[in-house]
């Protein structure tokens, strides 16, 4: 039976409450796995696994709070538009991984260009939306 510190194996698809999938790990070569607590999850997601055992499938549906979290206004941050070149065009709609201070990259999705102004997103991209969660459990140690 999963529980804190179990690893896990398992599929699990994504919906949004319109039916559409927004991610499913039946269309990778191999299954998720994760450790309880690993940070992998959000807590809210990690609940739903608590008490599930091997072949064990199951649905729940999360509310933002409890997925992705409410999309943060400070997230949101504007930029010129010449920062911006052939290998990241500012398109809206379009993902884009800027540069942070340690080395790492963080993703941010282009939402409006407006004249030299091009507003950009860091929030999750599922950040306040009602999520439906269908997992399948292959293995549990």
């Amino acid at each position: 039976m999963i529980q804190q510190g179990s690893k896990v194996e398992l599929h699990f698809v994504l919906k949004l409450n319109d039916g559409s999938i927004a991610e499913s790990t039946y269309n990778y070569p191999k299954p998720a796995q994760l450790v309880m607590g690993d940070g992998s999850l959000t807590e809210g997601f990690e609940a739903c696994l608590l008490g599930l055992k091997t072949g064990d499938k199951s649905q729940f549906e999360l509310n933002a709070e409890q997925a992705f979290g409410q999309s943060n206004p400070d997230n949101i941050k504007y930029f010129e538009r010449s920062k911006f070149g052939d290998e990241a065009p500012a398109e809206e709609g379009s993902i884009i991984a800027f540069a942070q201070p340690d080395g790492s990259e963080i993703p941010g999705i282009v939402r409006e260009v407006t004249g030299d102004s091009v507003t950009v997103d860091f929030n999750h991209p599922l950040a306040g939306q009602t999520v439906i969660f269908e997992v399948e459990i292959l293995a549990v140690n």
